[in-house]
């Protein structure tokens, strides 16, 4: 191989790094942060021109001065003590509103901030308060799960029987770890519309039905609801990008080098030393060498960079991204919109819904009735918009969609991605006394205020094989049965290369914006270097 090349080497310290870390998303960040501050020589190559990732905050509409968070928008897994750690300035605000689920003429409403309220809307959706005594029981158990479960993602991965062992609960245990999930949430609950809001947690970015015997759906709802020890999903002040940008500078002022514009061509290890070939936007090419490279992409990619082959993911989702000059008024008007879409606003998100949606895509076709969920991040935290936009009224929307895997896209990427789009807007708009369209905003030429991302925009535009935002299907947050005992193993990031590990969504507790796959790898290096 040849050496860094000229023009590469001028935006370099040295052609020779402790730690090279492949991508500038937020783990890659938290990864690199820690182990500057530790001493390590840094240097973070980030292929597009700016660090974050998925996790980023955007002017996405010309002549618009609202800040978007694109992909990412909720924060729930992230720990305190990364924040701590890395001394982040960054914030988050507990939604009082949990879900909105519109229900023929009315609607479940779920607010935290009143018992009573909510007793009341579950018996008018269904009838008796059964379901609704059942739901306090149900969350009550995933709570005191998440209690339990959540300080452990932060430290090396637990056994089987050791993890068994803390969430000390045999009934539990045999409802998330060992049986289909369904099966627990249709024992529990009667109704329909509150399955499928239980259900809903299970299915994110994930194409899966309730009654997988593979337990996909079961490893996608442990996480969902075990975030921060309580299971909130928190609205991020300032955007997601609020948060890349102060993990950026936290790394830079530890001593890392992030370089933007610069993407990774090739990855070849002895075991030992590894040489990381990269490009420059302006068409450079070199080579910097490191003992150790962590890489923040996922496996499927890492295995390109270094010449092997992996399993594809795919991905399951669409996002679309909206801006209104007002909130659409609802069909239920026993509810103000304010209320209904501060938190998750479910739509076509029955029991029956989500399996009949999943049964359709699976067989090929877009779903009749396409799952969605909304919130309007600007009822929480509006200073993503200018004084302008915020005096006018405006209010953001982000829908994101379930059970659209990426093979529906394949033959016809943007004819399929409009139809869904109107498919899923149209389903909306069946519970809206208005059309949506209605409501956008416009752009400085004019043009409706929407964006949508399917899984092929997403391979695209931030580098997610098969668009999948979790990098991989999840995982057990417990060491698997074949692992071995180096430091790489134990804190879940080991790949067949000792001194390559993942640092991102891929690594055994990944997935969600978390930087516990940074935070995990970097524990591994040090741990090894001891």
């Amino acid at each position: 191989m040849s050496p860094v090349g000229e023009a590469a080497s001028s935006a370099l310290l040295r052609a020779r790094y402790d730690v090279v870390v492949v991508g500038g998303g937020h783990n890659g960040l938290v990864a690199a942060a820690y182990l500057a501050r530790a001493g390590r020589s840094v240097l973070v190559v980030e292929r597009a021109d700016h660090t974050g990732g998925a996790a980023v905050s955007a002017r996405v509409f010309p002549g618009v001065d609202a800040r978007l968070s694109r992909y990412s928008y909720l924060v729930s897994l992230l720990p305190q003590q990364i924040v701590r750690d890395l001394g982040l300035h960054f914030e988050t605000r507990r939604r009082r509103i949990s879900s909105y689920t519109p229900v023929g003429a009315g609607g479940l409403l779920v607010d935290n901030g009143s018992e009573a309220g909510t007793r009341e809307s579950f018996a008018r959706i269904t009838g008796s308060d059964r379901d609704f005594l059942a739901w306090q029981r149900f969350y009550a158990q995933t709570a005191e799960l998440a209690r339990r479960v959540f300080p452990t993602l932060t430290s090396p991965l637990p056994t089987r029987d050791e993890m068994c062992r803390t969430v000390d609960d045999s009934a539990l245990w045999e409802a998330i770890f060992e049986r289909p999930l369904g099966e627990w949430v249709e024992a529990t609950f009667a109704d329909d519309t509150v399955r499928g809001v239980v259900l809903t947690d299970a299915l994110i970015g994930t194409f899966t039905h309730a009654h997988d015997p593979s337990l996909l759906q079961n490893r996608c709802f442990l996480y969902h609801v075990i975030g921060g020890g309580t299971g909130d999903w928190d609205v991020p002040v300032g955007g997601m990008g609020a948060l890349t940008d102060a993990l950026a500078a936290a790394a830079r002022a530890a001593g890392a080098e992030i370089m933007t514009g610069c993407a990774v061509t090739g990855i070849e290890t002895d075991g030992s030393t590894a040489q990381v070939d990269f490009s420059t936007a302006r068409g450079d090419t070199g080579t910097v060498v490191a003992e150790r490279v962590l890489a923040n992409a996922a496996p499927y990619e890492l295995a390109r960079l270094l010449g092997e082959t992996a399993e594809r993911p795919e991905g399951s989702q669409l996002k679309i991204n909206m801006l209104l000059r007002r909130l659409p008024r609802l069909r239920d008007t026993g509810v103000d919109p304010a209320a209904a879409f501060a938190g998750t606003f479910h739509i076509a998100e029955s029991g029956s819904q989500l399996e009949r949606a999943y049964r359709e895509a699976a067989a090929g076709q877009l779903p009749s009735a396409p799952p969605a969920e909304i919130y309007c991040h600007t009822l929480t935290d509006p200073s993503i918009l200018s004084p302008e936009l915020l005096a006018q009224g405006m209010h953001t929307l982000t829908l994101f969609g379930l059970h659209t895997p990426a093979r529906l896209f394949a033959a016809d990427p943007d004819g399929t991605k409009a139809a869904l789009v109107d498919a899923t807007l149209a389903q909306l708009d069946s519970v809206l006394a208005e059309p949506i369209r209605d409501c956008l905003a416009l752009d400085a030429d004019g043009r409706p205020c929407l964006e949508a991302k399917s899984p092929i925009d997403l391979e695209r535009d931030i580098g997610l094989p098969g668009g999948h935002i979790f990098h991989r299907d999840l995982e057990f947050p417990y060491l698997p049965d074949e692992s071995d005992n180096s430091a790489a193993a134990r804190w879940g990031v080991a790949t067949a290369h000792r001194n390559i590990l993942l640092c991102g969504a891929g690594a055994v507790r990944g997935g969600g914006v978390s930087g516990i796959g940074g935070h995990n790898a970097a524990m591994a290096v040090l741990e090894s270097d001891n």
